[in-house]
């Protein structure tokens, strides 16, 4: 078994070459990967590109463009709109499809902001020290069962403190491409995904809920491994709702994410 969620094999014209593990299965098929690591893997491919001292990323959209397979994939970053204050980075995900071509299958956006000295006016809750229940004041737990098994993505991301109400804490077990650092942004952006599973209350026996895309806000930069998670599914009447969640590390509050939710039952 891999010790990472991606193996990598090398670069390419400029797209880097990966080979997904099985911590990167589906709860929903094991032909595909989950939400979690291909997104990670989007920001650390524009977190490669640089995000400069004296700046930091302050939203991060995600967008599924197909199923996400178990082939080799690539990624790929570039600055859309480049400017010392404000600029726009883009990373395309592709998948190997069975005629050796490459599909787009996912791609991811941030927004790099200058920083600067608003301690004086930021919200009390972004603060050191404001993170409710943190993971240090819980005992392991296991995941609530839904119905989707222990096995894949959901088997290698250490859960902390389900329950409700108060944040569920997230840390992934492995690196994210074997012999590569992971930056602070792809840690958090791993486990943020499964906010569309922590906010739901159906049975995934009787129900499929997935989302299209995630988006995350943040009010400052994501400190360490755990990631704090309390969401909610809302779901609407024609097969469709989103998830929200509040984002927390062990520093205080640090964000919000939003999920559309494709809601149908169970074949």
């Amino acid at each position: 078994m891999t010790d990472a969620f991606y193996t990598p094999l090398g670069e390419e014209d400029g797209w880097f070459h990966v080979q997904p593990t099985e911590h990167t299965v589906s709860v929903w098929a094991d032909t595909l990967q989950h939400g979690g690591p291909p997104s990670a893997l989007l920001v650390w491919a524009i977190e490669r590109m640089g995000v400069p001292a004296g700046t930091a990323i302050s939203r991060i959209t995600v967008d599924i463009l197909g199923a996400v397979g178990l082939e080799q994939n690539r990624v790929q970053a570039r600055v859309v709109r480049p400017g010392r204050r404000i600029s726009l980075v883009e990373a395309v995900l592709d998948v190997r499809a069975s005629d050796g071509a490459f599909r787009t299958a996912a791609r991811a956006s941030a927004w790099v902001l200058a920083t600067g000295d608003t301690a004086g006016i930021a919200s009390p809750s972004t603060m050191s020290g404001a993170a409710p229940r943190g993971p240090g004041d819980d005992r392991p737990s296991e995941w609530v069962d839904q119905g989707w098994g222990h096995t894949g993505f959901i088997a290698a991301v250490d859960v902390v403190g389900v329950a409700d109400p108060g944040p569920t804490w997230l840390r992934p077990r492995h690196p994210l491409v074997a012999g590569h650092e992971t930056g602070p942004y792809a840690t958090f952006c791993c486990v943020v995904d499964i906010a569309n599973g922590l906010g739901s209350r159906l049975s995934a026996l009787q129900w499929q809920w997935m989302n299209t895309d995630t988006t995350i806000h943040l009010a400052r930069r994501p400190t360490g491994d755990w990631v704090g998670v309390e969401a909610e599914l809302v779901a609407g009447d024609q097969g469709y709702g989103y998830t929200g969640a509040d984002l927390y590390d062990v520093s205080g509050r640090v964000g919000r994410s939003s999920q559309t939710v494709l809601i149908a039952p169970q074949a």
